[in-house]
């Protein structure tokens, strides 16, 4: 699910944008004596700094696309629709396809391309701080013709092709503000060869067909990330429902899954079920519709896709797998409702993520999350570099290693210990509502835990999420972790036995183990796929 697409070739191309050689002087729209200045190429995440734009702020994308499977042609014309910031001279869009033409406020715009996506474009007329404007941007290409060091976040597939990735993948397809700090509404129209269906997020508005073409309307009415807007084309089955609540239900499947079918069905289909008892843990679930899709791909991870994740069929090699589906839904509060203001704040999507599934374990009487941290604690030793990972600012390199993941829910078992469980659940249902819909860091939870519990709680956090080593046995024994005891051996295996020997695994470790990949997008192994090195999104 994780590798950046932002190689340090093209930060350095791109960044050279930022420094303008002259500011152009105020013109039409802008205050007499101010003056018009380029919007920034990046917008100033710390890991990576050309990420994004500045100078606007996107409220919603209104995508109209036409996709040929066979060829894999994509065309497009968005529709953006955004908020000036700064009095702007140009502004940048982020775009890895051709373009042929840009309208600013209905009128054409210069644009050029640099960097490893910057589509910079000069509006007719500078635009004036703190007004709606309007950008239609004309596209078209081979998505997958498309590389940032060697690398794509577009899979294609037997019979059609699939947008997913993490942090980036909108440059495949869309031209953005590719940072979640700019979330936006989503209207998504694609036509397709008919036999074949375009999956997206939200709701389907409606689907026609003419011409030997069907139009399928998607609607995703909540501020979604960039990153997680996906589009998936092929010929997939289709299932249907709704909610006890009415939200409907809409999960899809290639046909040509073999083998992985089955399992992969009896783990989606119950994304209902799931997300029903994660209300129960994180508060009313926050999106306009529920399901998720299994295309044909060849990657293992999977993806926290808003309203509709993206499982790749790895994940069902080994029979069914619901930790993962866990997984992936306890993100649409944990990452997509609530957002990284800054990619180095991971762990307050993946911790989360984490430690619902040690939740699920809980509930379904395969280990309590109890049981999971003292085994996840007692597992490394002190000199595993396993422990030299920071899960509150791990560092791009290791965004997405598996400390983020497992290091992160010991934390959270850390805090539930310290507090209580009444505040604890209290606090796991009262983040999302604090922040719906928003962006926040790792310092925004641990005051919200401290003003929610009471308590100081910083020297707590500190150990467990950025001390770059294995928390001392007083800091365990203070946070209620403990080394699981080891089997009995008998009197005739002897001391060397009982010194070999392992603590007790939970019933539920290796389902959860088996999603450790679920976020591994494979860059180093399978370009055209991406890979992070852990399990889901």
């Amino acid at each position: 699910m994780h590798r950046r697409i932002i190689v340090p070739s093209a930060l350095a191309a791109s960044l050279t944008l930022a420094i303008p050689a002259s500011a152009d002087a105020g013109g039409p729209g802008v205050s007499p004596g101010e003056l018009s200045v380029p919007g920034a190429p990046g917008i100033g995440d710390s890991y990576y700094p050309a990420s994004g734009n500045g100078g606007y702020d996107v409220s919603h994308y209104d995508l109209r696309l036409k996709y040929e499977p066979a060829t894999d042609l994509l065309e497009g014309t968005a529709t953006i629709l955004a908020t000036t910031k700064q009095n702007l001279s140009r502004f940048n869009l982020d775009l890895g396809l051709k373009v042929s033409e840009v309208r600013v406020n209905g009128r054409v715009a210069k644009f050029a391309a640099s960097g490893a996506h910057e589509l910079e474009v000069t509006p007719a007329v500078p635009l004036e701080r703190n007004k709606e404007i309007s950008v239609v941007v004309r596209y078209a290409g081979k998505p997958s013709e498309f590389k940032v060091d060697g690398w794509s976040a577009w899979a294609r597939t037997p019979d059609g092709g699939v947008a997913a990735q993490e942090p980036d993948s909108a440059v495949w397809w869309f031209p953005s503000n590719d940072h979640p700090l700019d979330k936006a509404t989503f209207d998504v129209s694609v036509s397709v060869p008919a036999g074949h269906q375009a999956i997206s997020n939200g709701v389907l508005q409606s689907q026609s067909t003419a011409l030997g073409r069907t139009r399928f309307n998607w609607r995703s009415d909540k501020p979604q990330a960039t990153y997680l807007a996906t589009l998936a084309v092929g010929k997939f089955d289709i299932t249907t429902d709704r909610t006890a609540n009415g939200l409907p239900v809409l999960n899809a499947y290639s046909k040509d899954l073999g083998a992985h079918a089955g399992a992969a069905r009896a783990s989606i289909e119950r994304t209902t079920e799931v997300a029903e008892w994660l209300e129960t843990v994180f508060g009313p679930y926050p999106f306009n519709s529920l399901g998720g899709y299994v295309p044909n791909v060849t990657s293992g991870f999977a993806l926290e896709t808003q309203t509709r994740p993206f499982y790749s069929p790895r994940q069902f090699a080994n029979g069914a797998n619901v930790s993962v589906v866990v997984h992936e839904l306890a993100h649409q509060w944990y990452g997509d409702s609530v957002s990284v203001r800054d990619w180095k704040d991971i762990w307050i999507n993946e911790g989360f993520a984490r430690y619902s599934q040690w939740l699920w374990s809980e509930k379904e009487g395969e280990g309590t999350a109890q049981e999971l941290a003292d085994y996840v604690y007692a597992l490394r030793g002190a000199d595993d570099p396993f422990w030299t990972v920071k899960p509150g600012d791990p560092g791009p390199e290791n965004q997405f290693h598996g400390a983020v993941y497992d290091r992160g829910a010991l934390a959270l078992q850390a805090l539930r210990n310290e507090i209580g469980d009444e505040d604890f659940f209290a606090i796991l249902k009262g983040w999302p509502k604090q922040f719906a819909y928003g962006n926040a860091r790792v310092a925004d939870f641990v005051r919200y835990a401290e003003r929610v519990s009471g308590e100081p709680l910083a020297e707590l956090f500190d150990t467990w999420l950025y001390e770059p080593s294995k928390p001392a046995a007083p800091a365990a024994a203070a946070a209620g972790l403990s080394a699981p005891a080891a089997p009995r051996t008998t009197a005739k295996a002897g001391a060397g036995a009982k010194a070999a020997a392992k603590p007790v695994q939970p019933k539920s470790w290796k389902k959860i183990a088996a999603t450790n990949t679920v976020h591994d997008h494979e860059r180093g192994h399978d370009h055209e796929s991406g890979h992070e090195g852990h399990g889901g999104h």
